[in-house]
């Protein structure tokens, strides 16, 4: 149950993480189907993790609460992670 009709989370995330980065087409989203809740694995170029993050986390959790409100109107609870590049 990943997505309501037409609208895809992954897809919300997807544009979000690209209008914040100098990279774009290195934008990826995975999504996971956990039992209870989806889980949206955000992966950008390794120079563009801070700007998803931003100052202290801020940007990081603004588009978790973003996720927060979807998960209360979709009634699914979707979880960011944002993932580094493995050196």
């Amino acid at each position: 149950m990943t997505q309501s009709g037409s609208f895809a989370v992954d897809e919300l995330v997807r544009e979000i993480a690209r209008a914040l980065v100098d990279e774009p087409t290195a934008v990826d989203v995975q999504s996971v189907d956990r039992d209870e809740n989806t889980v949206l694995k955000l992966r950008v170029a390794p120079q563009d993790v801070g700007k998803v993050i931003g100052k202290q986390g801020r940007t990081a959790r603004s588009v978790r609460t973003i996720l927060g409100a979807v998960s209360m109107k979709l009634h699914h609870r979707y979880t960011l992670d944002i993932l580094e590049e493995d050196e």
